[in-house]
């Protein structure tokens, strides 16, 4: 009698013990951090956001993202390297921040490559993007899958009116930490002062700078306009976003999951795309209504764009992949060689 009780308690735990074994694969389901910059509402969150629910209906349930705004686990920079080490699963950054991870990304960031929302897709979403991608995934250890398309940065400031290059003089201006962003101001005349994304907001309400640059929906959302009054419609830049995955967590995952990830990214980007289109119009009028002017550059921008691409571009040919790759990305949006 006593045999057969003992045999049933070592049934039982062996079964107890085989659930306990089987129930993470069965029962849980994984969510990963990912983490942004900007605050809930702006591009980067609505791509985040909507990466999340593709995500999790793409892979029947088994994944799902949790979002993490307003620099909550890290500046964007960080963030990236812990993608890079495995520490963090996703990060939405503004593309300056992975440059120094991956050089070759900065082609997107040389003043005046990108002038059009259709240029910033076709080049993201192309065989230029998709070469720079895997640049990002050799040198950086992280892969863009998604990108958000957030806009021009616009120049706002608190002091004055600016609508030519000369009016730049004696402005104080934030700039990320990205030496082409920093030479772009230079050949401009001015030094700007590179400054954390997380540092900015604080930085003007305490006149520590005057001014920064930054899509309209970013300066809408982080509300700028409490601290800013002037804004002129540069376009030297046209901020995208990238939703970069640890590269060994992808690799991790199986061949279905894998693929679910990257089409997720793709129906992300375009819902990005969509979004801003319908939304930077009605963002601009907000602003006016909070007290914000809105002027144009002199002369269509002209002395911006022949200083900024004539002094800036040769630094950086090297960097970027050369200067055939930039004819090659110029070629592809229907533009030939400035100079």
């Amino acid at each position: 009698m006593k045999r057969n009780v003992g045999s049933v308690f070592i049934v039982c735990a062996l079964v107890i013990g085989l659930v306990f074994a089987l129930s993470p694969t069965v029962q849980a389901k994984t969510e990963w951090k990912m983490a942004l910059g900007d605050a809930e509402g702006g591009t980067q969150y609505e791509m985040g956001k909507k990466f999340a629910e593709l995500l999790e209906k793409n892979t029947g349930g088994k994944l799902s993202a949790h979002l993490f705004p307003n620099s909550q686990l890290g500046s964007e920079q960080e963030t990236v390297q812990n993608c890079r080490l495995g520490t963090l699963d996703l990060s939405v950054v503004a593309i300056n921040n992975v440059t120094p991870f991956s050089k070759t990304v900065g082609l997107f960031t040389l003043p005046y490559m990108i002038l059009s929302l259709q240029d910033g897709f076709i080049l993201t979403q192309g065989p230029i993007g998709q070469q720079l991608v895997k640049n990002t995934i050799k040198d950086a250890g992280v892969r863009i899958i998604a990108w958000a398309y957030s806009g021009f940065r616009v120049l706002t400031n608190s002091k004055k009116p600016v609508s030519s290059v000369a009016d730049l003089k004696g402005l104080v201006i934030r700039v990320p930490k990205n030496a082409i962003m920093i030479d772009a101001y230079k050949s401009w005349g001015i030094n700007p002062t590179p400054m954390a994304w997380d540092e900015t907001f604080t930085a003007l309400q305490q006149k520590v700078v005057d001014g920064q640059d930054n899509p309209y929906i970013t300066n809408y959302v982080m509300k700028f306009y409490e601290v800013q009054k002037y804004v002129t419609n540069i376009r030297y830049l046209f901020s995208l976003e990238p939703l970069v995955i640890s590269e060994g967590l992808f690799q991790k995952q199986s061949p279905e999951v894998q693929q679910a990830i990257l089409n997720s990214g793709k129906e992300a980007s375009i819902y990005s795309m969509n979004y801003i289109v319908e939304k930077e119009g009605e963002i601009k009028k907000a602003m006016v209504e909070k007290g914000m002017e809105i002027m144009d550059p002199a002369d269509n921008e002209k002395e911006f764009i022949e200083k900024a691409t004539k002094q800036v571009w040769p630094k950086f040919y090297k960097d970027v992949g050369g200067k055939e790759r930039i004819e090659a990305a110029l070629k592809a949006v229907g533009r030939e060689f400035p100079f």
